[in-house]
């Protein structure tokens, strides 16, 4: 891929760090060596990204005193236990409070490295090198990590906020076509929670992203990481408006948790969430039923699932949305919408009313 080099920031005063995005940006050390503190690396990658890009970035490690790990891949290994594993490379290398963890992978990769990196010795530095496009367009940005439960996903964690981002679009071209998809569901994510233009971008564009063009790919990645930043730079710890980003994840997680880790993807299972959600809107009288189906239009067009999967039980569903973080005092606490680019708090939803929805849609 060739797309010319976007740099963006997310602004904490002296916590502020650089979003990097383009082209070989792994294979050349000076596009990110400067991110790194003290001479002690670890590199975590999986099983998939470790053969194909692993080699790039310890390349540029000479200098260090470094060692890798190779975990397995996917959302059922994001776990204490897989956690447990990089504490103790991390012990192996003798690490300082220096040292820094290099997240080589998607988003589980940059959430379990993220969260050892905020545990070990209570907080080092850490690098997001997401190679996946859901990982470049949200998780690497924003300092959220954890780790699952089996109870629901994301429940022990901590708010850590990387030395950079490094988004290199070559990584995309090994990307399978599924991981793909469910990488657009964030992205619409952004249009349909707050940029009606950029929404309108994406079904006009819709035909050169899925095709991997690398000057759409790069303005689509770029125009996400800002919205994201912006959130984090105005409510890091997500006591307000960052709330907001969460569109389609109260339904998204419990389906997740519900229908078993793996079984779909976090993009498919945010998909299925907004159209949850945006019916939802319209059942409550907050939004026209119009929009629903401008958003089910845009989902269908990038291939991703906007349907509970068949046989999937409702009350479960709702138990799992019961232990969303962003719930308070016992009550449910949703992301819905007025329409395509007007997402708000709903405070205190009545589960009858969420419950009635999901049967009908299971």
């Amino acid at each position: 891929m060739n797309g010319a080099m976007r740099k963006l920031a997310v602004e904490l005063g002296a916590r502020s760090y650089p979003i990097r995005i383009g082209a070989g940006l792994l294979s050349d050390p000076a596009n990110w060596h400067d991110t790194l503190s003290g001479k002690q690396v670890l590199v975590v990658s999986d099983e998939h990204v470790a053969p194909l890009y692993l080699d790039r970035v310890t390349a540029g490690l000479r200098d260090r005193s470094f060692s890798t790990l190779t975990l397995s891949a996917g959302e059922a290994h994001k776990t204490l236990d897989t956690a447990a594993k990089i504490f103790a490379a991390l012990a192996e290398l003798k690490t300082s409070r220096d040292a820094t963890i290099i997240a080589l992978g998607g988003g589980v990769i940059g959430d379990l490295a993220g969260f050892a990196a905020a545990c070990w010795m209570r907080g080092i530095a850490f690098v997001q090198m997401p190679t996946t496009l859901l990982a470049m367009v949200d998780s690497s940005v924003g300092g959220k990590t954890g780790v699952d439960l089996p109870q629901g996903k994301n429940l022990v964690g901590a708010f850590h906020q990387p030395r950079a981002v490094i988004a290199d679009t070559d990584t995309l071209s090994s990307l399978p076509d599924r991981e793909l998809r469910a990488g657009f569901a964030e992205v619409i994510k952004y249009g349909a929670l707050g940029d009606a233009k950029f929404f309108a971008w994406l079904e006009t564009h819709a035909g050169k992203l899925l095709a991997r063009d690398p000057d759409a790919l790069v303005e689509c990645i770029a125009h996400c990481c800002a919205q994201k930043a912006g959130f984090v730079t105005r409510d890091e710890t997500e006591h307000g408006e960052r709330a907001l980003l969460n569109f389609g994840h109260s339904f998204g997680h419990a389906l997740e948790t519900a229908c078993g880790y793996g079984s779909l993807l976090h993009g498919e299972a945010v998909a299925i969430g907004m159209h949850l959600a945006a019916r939802l809107s319209v059942r409550m009288g907050m939004a026209a039923d119009a929009d629903t189906q401008r958003l089910r239009d845009q989902l269908t067009r990038f291939g991703l699932p906007t349907a509970i999967p068949a046989g999937t039980d409702a009350d479960a569903l709702l138990a799992a949305m019961r232990l969303d973080k962003k719930n308070a005092s016992g009550r449910l606490r949703l992301i819905l919408w007025r329409g395509v680019g007007r997402a708000e708090i709903a405070e205190s939803v009545d589960e009858s009313t969420i419950c009635e929805l999901l049967r009908e849609s299971g």
